[in-house]
């Protein structure tokens, strides 16, 4: 009994990692910014970090796959498109869409759909705790045989995301894995199915059709 608590409990634990892991991946479209790099590496780091940077988020809009795995305890996976402003993303419980001025989130268990103003923290409870400014971070990049491996790590004083490892593909520099360091744990979230481009904007209309019958809560003020 007393094993199944501490189950329960890692697994909650486990789930806010994953939440914050994720909005990483959110928080990455808004906040990169240029920098003055002190080295020639830290150049050659920061200058590819955002070559892929603006693959991922630059206005011909990009989609990618992600799964996460914590030492089998915890596992989520899901498809993430983003188009400039505008993003959506679907996983195993939740479908999201943002056409750059709303924001609606469906929880497909509860029968819910919650909209919100695009650029609204109360969205999600972690967006304030957990921040990644690019310019508060030292980079390092290293030749490995899984591909380029850069490291951010936060300068000192700054708050949010401690450590970022980004892997990148030697051919293509598209993203492969970010491994992120949150308090005590480290979280790989694993890349996939990654396309730059040619993305429609009719993806981050809400479709309205789809989730009648659902509960709709609006918090916009």
């Amino acid at each position: 009994m007393v094993f199944a608590k501490k189950l329960v409990l890692l697994q909650a634990i486990m789930k806010k990692v994953i939440k914050k892991c994720f909005l990483l991946l959110l928080l990455l479209a808004f906040t990169v910014t240029s920098a003055i790099a002190e080295t020639p590496n830290e150049r050659q780091a920061r200058r590819m970090f955002d070559q892929t940077y603006n693959m991922v988020f630059g206005e011909q809009g990009s989609t990618l796959h992600y799964a996460v795995n914590i030492i089998g305890v915890y596992k989520t996976e899901g498809t993430i498109w983003y188009k400039g402003k505008k993003s959506k993303f679907i996983d195993e419980r939740y479908n999201a869409y943002c056409d750059g001025v709303n924001y609606w989130l469906a929880n497909r268990k509860k029968k819910t759909v919650t909209v919100f103003a695009a650029n609204d923290d109360k969205r999600d409870k972690y967006a304030t705790k957990f921040t990644f400014e690019a310019d508060n971070y030292h980079y390092h990049i290293a030749d490995t045989k899984e591909g380029y491996a850069i490291t951010l790590k936060a300068k000192r004083g700054a708050k949010g995301i401690k450590e970022v490892r980004a892997m990148i593909d030697k051919k293509t520099r598209h993203p492969k894995s970010l491994r992120i360091k949150l308090g005590i744990f480290h979280t790989t979230i694993r890349i996939s199915n990654f396309k730059s481009g040619g993305i429609d904007d009719q993806l981050f209309v809400f479709p309205s059709v789809k989730y009648q019958g659902f509960e709709m809560i609006d918090k916009r003020s």
